[in-house]
C-alpha cells in the first residue's frame, strides 16, 4: 500500500531515534508506541468529542425510534436530520480503527525489517543480505520477516563472509563491518523472549505471546466498558460482542506476526486505558450527557422492542396463513379494475362514502387490501359479493404492489416509489389515485411526496395551487387533480347533525398533536392553570401516542387533577363525542382543529407551538400555508410565552361564537370542495378511471 510506504519515512524515523537512546529493541518499541499515541492524539480528541455527542443524541434517537417503531425509512429520514443539525460525523467510530490498522501495518513492516528502520541500510543492501538468508535457511522469498533471519544468522556468526560479500555487491560505499556490527550489538531480547521469535513456527516460550496479546486486550475492553463513553451506553451483549472480537482478533496475531509487533500491540492497548482516564479527565462526559434522560428512554425503547418481538409470527400461526392465503387469492384473480389499499383499520373512514357509491351505483368489484389483520373490512365484506378484502402485513405488501395487476389503485400512502413501497414493474399503465387524509397543506408531507401518482382528489383548492406552484418548482409532469373535497368531513357532519347534544356547562377540549414540541411537551401544565380561572369543564384528550409513549406521565397527570372535577385527561378513544359535544378546541397544528371548526362550525384557540414542514420545497413556494392562513380565521392563535391569557382568550371566543360560525361557514364555502356530497364526486372520477382503462385495453385489443 502507498499509504504505508509513505509513513514508513516517518515512523521507520521515529523507532531508529528512539532505539539510539536506550540500544534496546523492545524499550524502544514501547518508547516508539507512547510517540504514535502523541501523533494520534488531536485525532484521539476529536473521536472522543465525537462519541460525547454521539451519547448525548442518544435520548433523541430513542425517541424517534419510538415515535417511528416500525418504519425503518422515517426512522432513518429523520436520523439524518438529527446528525445534521448536531453536525455529528457518523463514520468518525471508524477513524481510530483504521489508524490503529495503518498504524499496525507499518510497524509490523518497521519490526520485521530491522536492518533498514533500525539500523538505517539501504533498501539495496537489504534487501542483497535477504536473498542470502532465503537460500541458506530455504526460506519464501516473499515472506516479509527474512531480515530477522538476517539478525539472527549474524548474530550466531553463521555464514559471515557471505552476508559481507551481499552487503559489498549490494554498494562500495557501506561499511560491512560497521554494518555487521551493528547488527551484532541489536539487543532483539525484551525480558526473556527474542523480539524476533513467532509463536505459530519458534512454539515453545513463544507460545505466550497470543496469551499476552489477548489478555491485553480484555483488560482494555473491560475498561472501555466503564471509561469510553460511547461503548458504556452500549447493551452488555453488544459489549460482550466488541470484546470477544477485539480478543480473538488479538489472539490470532499474536500467532502469526513477530514478539515485537506483540509487544506494540500489548502497549498500545495499556496506553490507550491511560489515555482515556485522562481524556475522561480533561473532557468529562458527565457533564455533557444526561445519563436519567438516556436510561429512561432507553428504558422505552426496550418495552416496545419486547412488545414488537412478541408480535412475531411463527410459519404455522393463523395470521400468517391467512396472509399466504389472500396473498395467493389476490393474484389468482384476473382482470382486476379496482383496488383499495388500507395501513390499518382506521382508514377505512377516508373511504366510507366512495366504496358505498361504488358499490351501491355499479357492478365494479373493489378489491381491499388492508395490513390490518383485524379490520373492519372482514365483517363489512360478508355483507357484500363485490367488496374483496385482503390481509397483507407491511413486508409482503412491498412484493404484492410490485406485481399488481389492475386498472386503478387507489391509497391514502403518501410517497410511492421514494421509499419500499413501488408503483407495479407488471403493469405501467396503472393509475394510481392519492386521497389524502386531512386538509392540511403540503408542508405536512416530504418533497416528492407525490410525484409518482397520477391524480389527486383535492380537498380544497389550497391542495391545488400547492401542487401545481410546487410541479412549477420542481419541472415534474402534471397530474390530474381533481376538485373533490373530503367525503370524511361530510360523514362527521352528518354524524353531527343527527347527534344529541345537551344543552349543559360549557367544556373545552384540548387536542395536541404528536409532532414535535407539542402542548403536551411544551405547554399543557400552564395552559391548564390560566383555564382554571374559568368556571368551564375541561378535556384533555391527548394524541394516542401520547398515552402509547409517555404512560408515566399521563398517569401522573391522571393523578394530580383526580381531585378537580372539572378537568378531565380521557385516554380511552372509543368515543368522539367529547369532540362533536364541547364549545371550543385548543390545538396546536392538529388535524382535528379544522375537522372541529367545520363539522361544529365552532371556534378554535391555537397554540403557536413550532410547526413542522416536513418538506424543504415546500419552504421555497413562498405561499402562505393553510394551515397558517386559517388559524385567525377560525379562531385565535397564541404564542408559547401568552399561555397565561388563554383564560381571556377562550372567554372572547365563546362571547363571539356566532360571527365566528359566520366566519367558519364562509371559509369552508369558498375553500372546500362539494360539501355535502364529496364522496360522489370522488366516487365518479374513479369509476371513470376505471371505464377508461378498459376502454383503452379494447382500442389497443382492436
Amino acid at each position: 500500500m502507498g499509504i504505508i510506504k509513505l509513513l514508513l519515512i516517518p515512523l521507520g524515523a521515529i523507532l531508529r531515534f528512539c532505539y539510539s537512546i536506550v540500544s534496546n529493541y523492545g524499550i524502544a518499541i514501547i518508547l516508539f508506541t507512547i510517540v504514535s499515541k502523541v501523533i494520534v492524539l488531536p485525532v484521539t480528541v476529536w473521536v472522543h468529542k465525537n462519541a460525547i455527542k454521539m451519547v448525548k443524541m442518544m435520548p433523541d434517537l430513542n425517541r424517534i425510534k419510538i415515535k417511528h417503531f416500525g418504519n425503518p425509512d422515517m426512522i432513518a429520514e429523520e436520523t439524518q436530520d438529527l446528525y445534521k443539525k448536531n453536525k455529528y460525523h457518523a463514520l468518525a467510530s471508524i477513524v481510530p480503527l483504521f489508524v490503529q490498522i495503518i498504524l499496525l501495518l507499518s510497524v509490523v513492516t518497521a519490526i520485521n525489517q530491522p536492518l533498514r528502520y533500525v539500523l538505517g541500510a539501504n533498501e539495496a543492501v537489504a534487501k542483497s543480505m535477504e536473498t542470502v538468508a532465503v537460500s541458506l535457511n530455504d526460506l519464501n522469498p516473499e515472506a516479509t520477516s527474512n531480515q530477522l533471519r538476517v539478525i539472527e544468522n549474524v548474530q550466531d556468526d553463521f555464514h559471515i563472509e557471505e552476508y559481507k560479500a551481499a552487503i559489498n555487491s549490494a554498494g562500495t560505499d557501506v561499511d560491512e563491518e560497521g554494518l555487521i556490527g551493528a547488527i551484532k550489538k541489536l539487543n532483539m531480547n525484551f525480558m526473556g523472549i527474542n523480539l524476533s521469535w513467532i509463536a505459530m513456527t519458534d512454539k515453545g516460550v513463544a507460545l505466550i505471546l497470543p496469551v499476552l496479546a489477548a489478555l491485553s486486550a480484555l483488560i482494555l475492553g473491560l475498561s472501555q466498558n466503564r471509561m469510553n463513553v460511547l461503548q458504556a451506553s452500549q447493551g452488555k451483549w453488544s459489549q460482550l460482542g466488541t470484546n470477544g472480537l477485539s480478543v480473538g482478533i488479538s489472539l490470532i496475531l499474536g500467532f502469526f506476526v513477530p514478539a515485537g509487533v506483540v509487544l506494540y500491540w500489548i502497549s498500545s492497548n495499556l496506553l490507550t486505558i491511560l489515555q482515556q482516564f485522562l481524556l475522561n479527565t480533561a473532557i468529562n462526559p458527565k457533564k455533557f450527557v444526561d445519563m436519567k434522560e438516556l436510561k429512561e428512554t432507553e428504558a422505552e425503547l426496550k418495552r416496545y422492542s419486547a412488545e414488537g418481538k412478541g408480535e412475531k409470527l411463527k410459519y404455522n400461526d393463523p395470521i400468517r396463513k391467512r396472509e399466504r392465503e389472500d396473498y395467493k387469492k389476490f393474484f389468482s384473480v384476473g382482470n382486476k379494475h379496482l383496488v383499495f389499499y388500507s395501513e390499518a383499520n382506521g382508514f377505512y373512514k377516508y373511504y366510507a362514502g366512495i366504496i358505498q357509491y361504488i358499490l351501491e351505483n355499479t357492478n365494479i368489484s373493489i378489491h381491499y387490501i388492508t395490513s390490518d389483520y383485524n379490520d373492519g373490512i372482514f365483517k363489512m365484506a360478508q355483507e357484500n359479493a363485490k367488496l374483496l378484502p385482503y390481509y397483507i402485513g407491511q413486508n409482503r405488501l412491498i412484493t404484492l404492489m410490485m406485481k399488481m395487476d389492475a386498472d386503478v389503485v387507489v391509497m391514502t400512502m403518501p410517497d410511492i416509489e421514494i421509499y419500499h413501497i413501488k408503483r407495479s414493474y407488471v403493469r405501467k399503465d396503472i393509475k394510481y389515485v392519492y386521497i389524502p387524509h386531512g386538509m392540511a397543506s403540503l408542508e405536512t408531507l416530504r418533497d416528492r411526496a407525490l410525484d409518482y401518482y397520477d391524480s389527486v382528489l383535492c380537498t380544497g383548492k389550497h391542495q391545488v395551487e400547492d401542487l401545481r406552484a410546487m410541479e412549477e418548482l420542481t419541472k415534474t409532469p402534471r397530474k390530474v387533480l381533481v376538485e373533490a373535497g373530503y367525503p370524511l368531513l361530510d360523514d362527521m357532519i352528518k354524524l353531527y347533525n343527527e347527534s344529541k347534544r345537551e344543552n349543559g356547562r360549557t367544556s373545552i377540549l384540548i387536542a395536541p398533536s404528536w409532532q414535535d414540541g407539542n402542548i403536551v411537551e411544551s405547554c399543557l401544565e400552564e395552559l391548564l392553570t390560566s383555564l382554571k380561572t374559568l368556571d368551564v369543564d375541561i378535556i384533555v384528550r391527548p394524541h394516542p401516542q401520547h398515552v402509547k409513549h409517555m404512560p408515566d406521565y399521563m398517569n401522573g397527570l391522571k393523578k394530580k387533577y383526580e381531585s378537580d372535577e372539572r378537568i378531565t385527561i380521557q385516554t380511552d378513544f372509543s368515543s368522539n363525542s367529547t369532540i362533536y359535544e364541547s364549545d371550543l378546541v385548543i390545538s396546536d397544528w392538529s388535524a382535528i382543529a379544522f375537522e372541529f371548526a367545520f363539522t361544529t362550525l365552532k371556534p378554535v384557540l391555537f397554540i403557536d407551538t413550532p410547526q413542522k414542514i416536513m418538506g424543504k420545497d415546500y419552504e421555497k413556494l413562498g405561499t402562505i400555508s393553510f394551515n397558517v392562513k386559517m388559524r385567525n380565521v377560525i379562531g385565535k392563535s397564541l404564542s408559547l410565552n401568552e399561555i397565561d391569557k388563554a383564560a381571556d382568550n377562550v372567554e372572547y371566543l365563546l362571547e363571539k361564537k356566532e360571527e365566528y360560525k359566520q366566519a367558519i361557514t364562509d371559509v369552508m364555502n369558498a375553500d372546500c370542495y362539494n360539501v355535502g356530497n364529496s364522496a360522489e364526486v370522488c366516487a365518479k372520477f374513479i369509476i371513470k378511471e376505471c371505464l377508461d382503462q378498459v376502454a383503452k385495453r379494447k382500442n389497443d385489443y382492436e
